[in-house]
């Protein structure tokens, strides 16, 4: 994902278990605590089979931060669904660029750079791929990136080496499906 030669999709296999209860419960029976969803949206964009539409993406982001109450500056990681095609890539990081600017703080990141994509499982996985950032601060990059396309520049983007976070309170997780189904979550650190 994001490097100028890149060619497209690694298909790969995969899955990815969590368990989603009231916290109440979750207390109640000691369970260890990976994270909180704070907040998500789901949205459609029906203009192309394939080719994804950022306006609707940058909107499904907005969704699911006003459900969080929070704003962009807050977010701490965002856990791209960047597939590695000329195209897909390029219209979500045109998304990214207009929810989140030239955010100093927010880090992205993409988990398909290691794994492939697990197609009805990737935006799981790659959540996963991220949790461990609440507690070691640490943001795994985008790997195997030997020059970033111009298109997919964006501040804040993490290639090649891991970066430690000051804080990580936030984790934003995108995954934007063919025939333009978006879907956005937001986990918080428990």
């Amino acid at each position: 994902p994001f490097d100028v030669d890149r060619n497209g999709i690694v298909v790969a296999e995969g899955g990815c278990l969590y368990t989603l209860e009231r916290l109440s419960d979750a207390k109640a029976r000691g369970a260890e605590i990976y994270g909180e969803l704070v907040g998500y949206a789901i949205n459609t964009d029906a203009t192309d089979f394939v080719l994804p539409n950022p306006e609707r993406q940058a909107e499904c982001i907005r969704m699911a931060l006003d459900r969080a109450g929070l704003q962009p500056d807050q977010i701490d990681i965002v856990s791209t669904h960047a597939t590695g095609t000329s195209s897909g890539d390029s219209q979500e990081c045109i998304a990214l660029r207009n929810v989140f600017g030239q955010s100093q703080h927010t880090r992205i990141n993409n988990t398909k750079s290691y794994i492939g994509h697990a197609m009805g499982s990737a935006g799981s996985l790659e959540l996963a791929g991220n949790l461990p950032s609440f507690k070691d601060k640490t943001v795994h990059p985008t790997i195997n990136v030997d020059q970033v396309d111009p298109d997919c520049h964006l501040e804040g983007l993490v290639i090649n080496e891991p970066q430690e976070s000051k804080r990580v309170d936030y984790i934003l997780n995108n995954s934007f499906g063919m025939l333009g189904i978006n879907s956005v979550v937001i986990i918080s650190r428990f």
